[in-house]
């Protein structure tokens, strides 16, 4: 993935206002990221627990999770990389862009809750005991699926 700057990611937002995307959460962080080993950046709100975002190319989404005791932490499969990590997978639910998202339509899916997909799949993150199920396709395959599902979920939450 491309290194992304803190003006790039507030202008990419696609599923909020202008507003919003200036008072958002970025990490301070950016520099130290393992760009060359990222198929998308994912992080969490610290002012707010059940929100998340997520920068893709040039476009970022707004996501949030469960309420407390909605969902339990559960030992799932991300739908994103297939690995079930011990830092737990949730249901990230995305506000779709343009007029469905104003009228309160959405779309979900299972994430890691530390976003850790592309480091799990290239072995740079351990998932824990039990997060990973042994595979036979290659990395690059690996990577093909994660990049398919997450265009998957994506194209559900842009318009048209």
């Amino acid at each position: 993935m491309k290194p992304l700057t803190e003006q790039e990611i507030r202008a990419a937002f696609v599923n909020c206002s202008k507003g919003e995307a200036k008072r958002l959460y970025v990490p301070r962080d950016l520099g130290e990221q393992p760009w060359e080993d990222l198929d998308y950046l994912g992080w969490r709100d610290p002012r707010a627990e059940h929100r998340a975002y997520l920068a893709v190319g040039d476009r970022a989404f707004v996501l949030r999770t469960p309420k407390a005791g909605a969902e339990r932490m559960r030992r799932s499969m991300c739908s994103m990389c297939t690995v079930s990590p011990l830092a737990g997978v949730s249901l990230m639910v995305a506000p779709r862009a343009g007029e469905a998202g104003k009228r309160g339509d959405s779309v979900g899916s299972y994430f890691c809750n530390d976003f850790g997909c592309s480091l799990y799949l290239r072995g740079k993150r351990d998932p824990g005991p039990g997060g990973r199920l042994p595979e036979t396709i290659s990395l690059d395959d690996k990577i093909e699926r994660l990049t398919t599902n997450l265009t998957a979920f994506l194209t559900r939450v842009l318009p048209g």
